[in-house]
């Protein structure tokens, strides 16, 4: 029986707009919200949030449940007959629980809704790696259970210049804010295994900040030597990721860099300009 399966993922996942459509991956927008329109997220208006920053920080919507059921109407007719979806942490988003609800509306669709258990290129890293696998022949049953086997080989952390703008968006406490202020630290972010913020380190200054985010993210490899991929992620901070770029090429000579990308308005809302992120996707 022949199978054709759609791969879907969040705009979150920060897969861009390129490779989603080289790889035929579908990717449903957060909202983005200022006082005069809804802008669907995407790497497009991304400039505009920097431009705005600091005095409008807009909000942001996750997709509604009639987004992701529009888009499992058009797999249907398109001969759909399996998804794949890859989610960032559900204990950081309630998309989800929508693409779950949708998918329960299709019980002729075969639905496998994937709980990364991460966010930004950590969580839509699995959406690429299974577009790729699809297009070298691997089927849906197979794909889905290795992707259970592989949620823990996604290493991301994020280097923040600020965290005004995780304030702002309730991600952090205010004596906690003010405190790091006062000192001048800067937070390098990652997720848990549950799927929930943390900090990994705090740095004074960015002096040497891509040697020690480089350090933490393949600390966290149990075998540094093995082939991978690498994604860096920046807000609005390109030559900062060129150098991470050249540090990484030094350090993991075995590792493919997929791409160096602004991250997507969403991601920017709560992160604010400076950011520098890389990701180690152990194959």
């Amino acid at each position: 029986m022949n199978e054709k399966t759609a791969v879907i993922v969040d705009s979150c996942g920060d897969v861009p707009a390129y490779l989603a459509k080289e790889l035929n991956i579908h990717v449903v927008p957060v909202h983005i919200i200022y006082p005069e329109a809804d802008y669907p997220d995407g790497y497009n208006i991304s400039p505009m949030i920097y431009e705005r920053f600091p005095k409008e920080i807009p909000t942001t919507a996750t997709p509604s449940p009639a987004d992701i059921v529009d888009l499992y109407e058009q797999l249907k007719e398109e001969g759909y007959d399996h998804v794949i979806a890859v989610c960032i942490s559900d204990r950081l988003s309630s998309t989800i629980n929508t693409f779950r609800m949708a998918a329960d509306e299709f019980p002729e669709i075969t639905s496998y809704v994937f709980n990364t258990k991460n966010i930004s290129v950590g969580s839509g890293i699995f959406a690429i790696w299974a577009a790729k696998m699809l297009k070298k022949g691997y089927s849906f049953d197979e794909i889905t259970r290795r992707m259970e086997r592989k949620r823990y080989d996604s290493h991301l952390m994020f280097y923040m210049d600020t965290l005004e703008f995780l304030h702002a968006g309730g991600r952090i406490g205010k004596v906690g804010f003010i405190a790091a202020n006062a000192l001048h630290l800067k937070p390098v972010i990652s997720c848990d295994k549950d799927g929930v913020y943390y900090t990994a380190a705090k740095l004074r200054g960015n002096k040497k900040s891509k040697e020690k985010l480089y350090e933490l993210v393949s600390g966290e490899m149990e075998d540094p030597t093995v082939p991978c991929w690498v994604i860096i992620g920046h807000g609005n901070a390109p030559r900062e990721a060129e150098r991470m770029k050249a540090y990484v090429q030094e350090q993991l000579p075995q590792a493919k860099i997929l791409f160096t990308e602004q991250i997507t308005a969403s991601m920017a809302v709560h992160t604010g300009p400076g950011l520098v992120g890389l990701l180690i996707f152990k194959l």
